[in-house]
């Protein structure tokens, strides 16, 4: 059987969308392996990474304590770009997968929650900011 000939120009095209795809999930991988290590040197202890839910997914749960940090890792150039790519829809997201992951803790009733994120910047030790967002009252 004969191997079909790839026409240049589509088979190019076609694999552009998958290499930029893989090239972004490892920059994201990388970038919250480093978020995860930048909390571990403050002295938290990683939970989750990457967990889901039905109704997204949380990045890094860390905990310190009694107080249990909800990480969102951003990967920009900026610290502004950075906290700027933290939209309305994000915070409502994370807050919705938060609510679910501490459900499920049995001491829920004695945690602190703070939503924090982590911005991997090029050559500099990723930048955690404290509460980027609030939750729910």
């Amino acid at each position: 059987m004969l191997a079909k000939k790839a026409t240049p120009g589509k088979t190019a095209m076609a694999e552009r969308p998958v290499a930029s795809r893989q090239r972004a999930y490892r920059r994201g991988h990388r970038s919250e392996w480093l978020a995860a290590a930048a909390l571990m040197v403050k002295g938290y202890r990683i939970l989750a990474r990457r967990h889901r839910t039905r109704f997204g997914e949380i990045d890094l749960i860390a905990r310190r304590g009694d107080l249990v940090l909800i990480v969102e890792v951003k990967a920009r150039r900026t610290l502004v770009e950075a906290m700027e790519a933290v939209r309305y829809e994000s915070e409502r997201r994370i807050e919705s997968a938060a609510d679910l992951w501490l459900s499920r803790q049995s001491d829920y009733g004695s945690l602190t929650v703070r939503f924090d994120m982590v911005a991997v910047l090029p050559w500099r030790w990723p930048v955690h900011v404290e509460n980027v967002f609030y939750g729910r009252s």
